[in-house]
């Protein structure tokens, strides 16, 4: 039988993460074995937020390439694709963008958010507003059934869908298909101040971090804002370090967070 198409891709805005590893990269590899896997070098998108300085583009593609690989995205069963590449990307966002109503991207929780939120460069861009119509594009060029997305990431998709959806009734045609949310399961994982963890927010810590970085980060990390004292007790559901072990030391985790509760370890012995 033939595989469901997937399509899903990353903006090489800078070094990846821990938050691509648990929250894309991770659920990617099993994919690859499932679903015909399309994964895109999103370099235009990249470019909508830092268009101020593109130098480090080119770097940035080569080094988060290296780190789908080193996760294990298999080139000999996913297609890797750098955007800027297929100029077809482009085409399509320009035709897209020409029935998309302006009301609908500015309404857009993710648009507004980060008008709100990235303070040091200047969004108010009508190429970032068009973000979206750009993804659309990205999806439904490849005739994408499904797309991999966190739940923050669902309003872009429904935005897709509406796109698709009028595209093929003003045109008469079942050209594009609406391609249905593949709800990836990760285990929440904030950055170091207790925000989503974000290039633009600094507060990540890096796939390719050396072990030395890591340590100084981990120990700036955000943690119980109720616990004062060593001896006072904690409280692991709102600690964000309990989070890192959820992910990537369950085994430990009940342990460690009993004795957090019972005040028997404190907070930088913990980290």
């Amino acid at each position: 039988m033939t595989k469901k198409r997937i399509l899903s891709g990353m903006r090489p805005t800078g070094k990846l993460h821990l938050g691509h590893l648990v929250g894309a990269l991770a659920n990617w590899t099993k994919l690859q074995y499932e679903y015909d896997c399309f994964f895109v070098v999103a370099d235009w998108h990249a470019l909508m937020s830092e268009y101020e300085n593109p130098a480090l583009l080119k770097a940035n593609i080569l080094d988060n390439v290296i780190d789908w690989l080193s996760c294990g995205i298999d080139p000999e069963k996913s297609t890797i694709f750098i955007q800027s590449q297929v100029p077809e990307h482009l085409e399509l966002y320009f035709i897209l963008s020409l029935i998309t109503p302006l009301g609908l991207l500015e309404r857009c929780p993710t648009y507004k958010e980060q008008l709100r939120q990235v303070v040091n460069r200047d969004l108010s861009t009508y190429a970032f507003l068009g973000y979206p119509v750009l993804q659309s594009a990205d999806i439904l060029l490849y005739k994408a059934d499904s797309v991999p997305v966190g739940e923050d990431q669902l309003p872009h998709l429904e935005l897709s869908r509406q796109i698709a959806r009028k595209f093929n009734h003003l045109y008469k045609t079942t050209c594009f298909p609406e391609a249905q949310a593949l709800l990836t399961e990760t285990t929440r994982l904030l950055g170091l101040d207790g925000r989503k963890m974000s290039k633009s927010y600094n507060n990540y810590i890096a796939l390719s971090d050396a072990p030395e970085v890591i340590r100084k980060k981990v120990q700036s990390m955000f943690t119980d804002p109720e616990r004062i004292h060593v001896t006072d007790r904690g409280h692991p559901d709102k600690c964000n370090v309990s989070s890192y072990y959820a992910a990537f030391f369950p085994v430990l985790k009940n342990q460690v967070c009993e004795r957090c509760t019972k005040a028997m370890i404190g907070c930088t012995e913990c980290k």
